[in-house]
């Protein structure tokens, strides 16, 4: 599972912050925000229970607290793409999953609305047939989440390009690009549905092909070199051939006496800081950040700690 810490927010926060309240250690806002007060809280049922006190709710954690059921956050049994997918996403989106599936803006770059892990959008035509598929699929689910306004959305499915960019500029802030209520809050709560995310997940299996490919050209064998790809083709787009000279170049000088591990994490360093410093100027230290938390499978992007293994199982074991 992915722990609650600082910054984290949710039902589960709150249910977290209940049960502390309860054993009388947390007397702070049920708000379902992770903040200071929390912390120290469950420092301190840390400390009661032997365990490691720093202030994280952890699988220990969770299960001193509420006995062998598991949060919903719980991604640790799921393929290898679907927890890339929950990585990038919370890159993107700096939400843990399943809000990391989430992410939503509107017409900011002229795309109507955009949703999702890889911004799929109504400019583009890419996020029409992932709703056409859960209406098709999902119908009672469409019908929980949109109600009345279900027949609205599905005729956007006939709709023309210009139609349906129009809905979506009819039902956000034109000034600030933000969607709306209740549609902001309906398309949310699809990202966060389960059956959402395997739509996107199987939306992006094109993706984690090419990821996989680029791990086999560059010789990568690690979980964390195929989040490490896929998250290059998703920010990113791909990598230009001098820059994959430049890597070729720094591959042959790394040392054969490291570790294979030690060699694999080389090479996703290097990947990581040539496909950052091939970015637009401006972004360069923040594409770096973001790629070598993944090499290193441990980071700070945009003030959010990550630890790849804890969080969502990606380490440097072989995929």
């Amino acid at each position: 599972m992915s722990p609650y810490r600082i910054g984290s927010t949710g039902d589960e926060v709150r249910r977290i912050q209940e049960k502390l309240q309860l054993l009388g250690l947390y007397g702070g806002p049920l708000d379902g925000a992770f903040g200071g007060g929390a912390e120290a809280a469950v420092r301190l049922f840390q400390e009661q229970r032997g365990l490691e006190s720093d202030g994280k709710v952890g699988p220990q954690s969770w299960q001193a607290l509420f006995g062998s059921d598991l949060p919903a956050n719980n991604i640790s049994g799921r393929s290898l793409d679907y927890r890339c997918l929950a990585l990038t996403g919370a890159f993107e989106t700096d939400a843990p999953f399943p809000d990391c599936f989430s992410g939503l803006s509107g017409d900011f770059d002229g795309q109507g609305i955009s949703l999702g892990v890889c911004q799929w959008n109504f400019g583009q035509g890419s996020l029409q047939p992932l709703l056409k598929r859960l209406c098709s699929e999902y119908p009672e689910t469409a019908r929980a989440l949109f109600h009345d306004d279900l027949a609205r959305l599905t005729a956007l499915f006939s709709a023309t390009k210009g139609e349906q960019l129009a809905f979506a500029r009819s039902i956000q802030d034109p000034i600030r690009k933000r969607v709306n209520e209740p549609w902001g809050g309906r398309f949310k709560a699809l990202g966060r549905s389960d059956q959402f995310q395997r739509i996107q997940a199987d939306a992006a299996a094109t993706l984690f092909g090419d990821a996989r490919r680029l791990c086999g050209d560059y010789g990568l064998w690690s979980q964390r070199g195929v989040a490490l790809m896929f998250d290059i083709k998703v920010q990113n787009g791909s990598i230009g051939t001098a820059v994959q000279e430049r890597i070729r170049e720094e591959f042959r000088g790394i040392a054969t006496t490291l570790s294979p591990e030690e060699q694999e994490t080389t090479r996703l360093r290097i990947v990581a800081n040539r496909r950052a410093e091939a970015a637009n100027a401006r972004w360069v230290e923040e594409v770096r950040k973001r790629k070598l938390c993944i090499a290193d499978g441990r980071g700070t992007v945009h003030g959010i700690e990550y630890d790849l293994e804890e969080q969502f199982g990606i380490g440097l074991g072989r995929f």
